[in-house]
């Protein structure tokens, strides 16, 4: 029930951050991803991060290079996991501009995985984020994400199984001033996601999708094609 309530928040808030889109807004943008998780045997540590190139037009306007890879740990008793890491992150602007920023970021998270059924994989994340922008003062930013995987034609998501991916995460800042008179507002931007996956094997899964980014100035739909690799 507090997973229906929550689900039901987000999407409202999705709704009510719909902003002014930017020029050319008709046109689709492309996020190509990669994503492993490696867990040291015997022992509850282990790495995991992504690597991605966003494109405003899905070839060669630039969105954001970003570059995470962080630590992290997994106690015995129960299934989180928790991780610290860092971020390189460089932004273009939209359209014929060539000019971009870079961000230097620390980010702390932890993933509460929950199984509904035999077939709904639910994934809880908190992340909490130290960002320094280019030109701007330092500040924080905390994110929420709840992901849900169905498996369709089978009841585990394995080799071979074909599943339903969706997300849902919303981004709050934790300051609006961001140096010299200038301030961001608290929304900062929500993501909500629809795609299919499939178990290309054991430790690898291939997801294709489409997401709705809403931000406080704007609003964008991009395809996603990513990789995600467990070893």
């Amino acid at each position: 029930m507090k997973t229906c309530l929550l689900a039901g928040l987000l999407s409202a808030l999705a709704v009510c951050a719909h902003a002014q889109r930017p020029p050319d807004d008709d046109q689709l943008g492309a996020w190509y991803m990669y994503f492993f998780q490696k867990r040291f045997q015997q022992s509850p540590w282990g790495i995991q991060g992504d690597y991605q190139l966003r494109t405003w037009n899905g070839t060669n306007d630039l969105e954001q290079l970003l570059l995470r890879t962080g630590v992290t740990y997994r106690p015995a008793s129960n299934d989180i996991t928790f991780t610290a890491g860092y971020a390189f992150i460089q932004t273009g602007d939209f359209g014929e501009s060539r000019e971009s920023v870079n961000e230097s970021r620390l980010y702390q998270e932890a993933l509460f995985p929950q199984k509904l059924g035999n077939r709904f994989y639910l994934t809880h994340r908190w992340r909490f984020e130290q960002r320094w922008v280019d030109d701007q003062d330092m500040r924080t930013r905390i994110r929420y994400n709840l992901f849900v995987n169905v498996a369709l034609n089978k009841q585990v998501i394995e080799k071979g199984t074909l599943y339903l991916a969706l997300y849902n995460e919303i981004f709050v800042n934790g300051q609006t001033a961001i140096g010299d008179g200038r301030s961001v507002q608290l929304f900062d931007r929500n993501r909500f996601y629809t795609g299919l996956g499939y178990g290309v094997s054991k430790p690898l899964r291939l997801q294709v999708g489409w997401m709705e980014q809403t931000t406080a100035a704007w609003s964008k739909g991009q395809l996603q094609i990513s990789a995600h690799h467990f070893f």
